[in-house]
């Protein structure tokens, strides 16, 4: 395995000390088994610009030379590929014949889910049998694939743990996984917007890893802000870092620990003190 999947996301990567631990251990046992007995299924967890779509990049980055440009990644956004409740029996058609396609070419293909939450309940059940126990369907093997979902359900769920360390005076790296991943399964299931809903995915126990990204602090916004100054080659102004990061909304609205849009802005607010 590319060996700057730690490498990156412990560079790049704020605040989510339980999303470096699970990814890397995942993506990389399951590189490194020969002989997996399904596709491995990751779901990814929690509120906007808190890196979701980031670490989906640093895995495609990791085992393909072109990262998400490759020809052997893809992605699918909810409302952008399947917008109309309606046609959800052909959307169900067309990503099984999509995925098979893939898969027949290259057994190795990544397929990235964003927005579940936002899909409508009952396609992402089309593609069940895909990650499940096979050997082969239809002659084809889809034991090297790998599936990522990404989704805002359960974000509170996560909050809720986060606040409550927080609040009994504990640091956010005492959080376990055991404290969160169970309720977040559970919620996801539950939750009538999360594409997950009544899923048999997670009945059937298909998705191997919930991954919970906590909600982002003050301190890491300043780390994305100081980042994103240095890639685009400026040098690091703590005036500005501060400017940037005390112009986010931050809640609960007495607290104000954790920022509403995660690093998600950055970017932008960036523009308005540097690109004249």
């Amino acid at each position: 395995v590319h060996a700057g999947l730690q490498e990156n996301l412990d560079k790049k990567l704020f605040g989510q000390h339980l999303v470096s631990k699970v990814v890397v251990k995942a993506v990389r046992g399951f590189l490194n088994n020969t002989k997996a007995k399904k596709p491995l299924a990751l779901s990814l967890h929690g509120w906007t610009g808190t890196g979701k779509n980031f670490v989906s990049k640093i895995v495609a980055e990791s085992i393909y030379k072109r990262g998400l440009q490759s020809k052997y990644v893809h992605q699918f956004v909810a409302t952008l590929h399947f917008p109309h409740a309606h046609s959800i029996n052909l959307y169900k058609d067309q990503l099984q014949s999509w995925i098979r396609g893939n898969v027949s070419i290259c057994p190795r293909s990544l397929f990235i889910f964003d927005e579940m939450d936002k899909m409508h309940a009952g396609l992402i059940d089309s593609i069940k049998p895909f990650l499940d126990y096979y050997e082969l369907l239809d002659g084809v093997s889809y034991r090297q694939a790998i599936f990522i979902f990404l989704s805002n359900a359960g974000a509170e769920k996560i909050t809720e743990v986060a606040l409550d360390f927080w609040r009994n005076g504990r640091t956010r790296e005492e959080i376990q996984l055991t404290d969160i991943q169970n309720a977040l399964s559970v919620s996801v299931f539950n939750n009538k917007n999360s594409g997950f809903w009544h899923s048999t995915l997670i009945d059937k126990n298909l998705i191997d890893y919930f991954v919970p990204f906590l909600p982002l602090e003050y301190k890491h916004v300043k780390m994305c802000v100081r980042v994103e100054i240095g890639s685009r080659g400026y040098t690091v102004d703590e005036d500005i870092v501060s400017r940037i990061a005390d112009e986010m909304t931050y809640f609960p609205r007495e607290e104000r620990i954790y920022s509403d849009k995660g690093c998600k802005t950055v970017d932008a607010k960036l523009d308005y003190y540097y690109d004249f």
